[in-house]
């Protein structure tokens, strides 16, 4: 990832972290009143109580009465990189025929502009990307995933509106075993997630590509707005309630300064995050990175 490219992607959200680089820079040791402060800028850099209790227990047993300095400064970087670590950073790839690739998030999340984003960044790969229109409770979702087709020349598979989104899946897997796609990105319908008959929906769509294909999905990557913060951890639970996740695109970045709650998201349901959305252009999406993470949300140059 580029540090450059994170870094102002990061601005606003690093500017909260200021308050934990401020409690990092003092002079002093690390005793109570050190803890307590550093706990508090944590909290309220979005970590959440489970990732900011554990750093801050860490830091205690490996700290505690000695002078506060680069050594404590590095270690706390470590462990905010350590939570972020993943064995499955990137996506899941099919060993044969076509990798499906689901993707969930409630309405106005940015799904379906990441999910153009994604096929994009896949046929710049190489891939042979289509995408599934299965978001057919809302029009302007099917026209919108169209017209972000076309601009990047891969194939859609849509039909009408509010016919059921199993079917169209049906037909987008297919699709994808007949004409040979190397990527099937399948779109949902955007929903709440306390909607009970919406999520209902979901499922249906994973136990159809299921059958349809041996191992489908592959992915199931959710998309959370990074300006919801903590709500985001509510949603990650709710949906992966409903089908597993395996990932999260974090978009929406750029305009935030919760960005802190990959930490909880992470700490909390064990899903990494595999992509981040800065920007609203096609190419705006990048692969996450932890150390860039980090390195960009203690960065004050």
């Amino acid at each position: 990832m580029v540090f450059g490219w994170f870094k102002r992607g990061l601005a606003k959200t690093a500017g909260v972290f200021g308050g934990v680089l401020d409690v990092l820079r003092r002079k002093g040791k690390v005793d109570q009143a050190f803890l307590d402060e550093l706990e508090k800028q944590l909290y309220r850099a979005d970590l959440g109580t489970t990732a900011t209790a554990t750093i801050i227990d860490r830091v205690r047993q490996g700290f505690r009465d000695k002078e506060v300095g680069e050594e404590v400064s590095a270690f706390v970087r470590k462990q905010l990189r350590d939570l972020l670590a993943s064995d499955s950073p990137g996506l899941a790839y099919a060993a044969s025929g076509p990798t499906i690739v689901m993707v969930a998030g409630v309405n106005g999340s940015g799904k379906t502009t990441s999910i153009a984003k994604l096929a994009n960044r896949l046929k710049k790969d190489g891939k042979n990307v289509a995408v599934a229109a299965c978001d057919t409770f809302r029009a302007a979702a099917i026209e919108q995933l169209t017209v972000w087709a076309g601009r990047i020349g891969c194939d859609i598979i849509k039909q009408g509106q509010n016919v059921q989104p199993a079917a169209v899946a049906h037909d987008a897997c297919e699709a994808a075993k007949a004409r040979g796609y190397d990527v099937l990105v399948v779109d949902t319908a955007g929903r709440l997630h306390t909607q009970t008959h919406l999520m209902k929906e979901l499922e249906k769509i994973h136990t159809v590509v299921s059958r349809q294909i041996p191992g489908a999905p592959h992915e199931v990557l959710l998309v959370l707005d990074a300006s919801n913060g903590q709500n985001a951890v509510v949603q990650a639970e709710q949906f992966s309630k409903s089908v597993k996740c395996s990932g999260i695109i974090l978009s929406k970045l750029d305009g935030s300064a919760k960005g802190g709650a990959v930490f909880a998201i992470k700490q909390k349901l064990g899903l990494p995050v595999k992509y981040v959305g800065v920007g609203e252009g096609l190419d705006d999406l990048e692969p996450f990175d932890p150390d860039a993470f980090v390195a960009a949300l203690f960065d004050k140059g």
